[in-house]
């Protein structure tokens, strides 16, 4: 339980990391605009599905 908290925290600062760095161009102000709350969308979505393919194919190679 312990372990599988500690991932998910990994994973959430990577991608906060990744998506900010991508993502938020100017100086931060008190909201986003439109194109980086899409933008973060997106990379957020794309981080989760990338995670989850990679998790299916290791479980895969492991029934090999």
């Amino acid at each position: 339980q312990e372990k599988q908290r500690a991932m998910v925290n990994e994973m959430v600062a990577k991608l906060t990391d990744i998506c900010w760095d991508k993502c938020i161009t100017g100086s931060v102000g008190s909201s986003f605009s439109n194109s980086e709350t899409n933008c973060l969308k997106n990379c957020a979505q794309r981080y989760v599905e990338l995670s989850m393919l990679t998790v299916q194919r290791f479980k895969n190679m492991q029934k090999m």
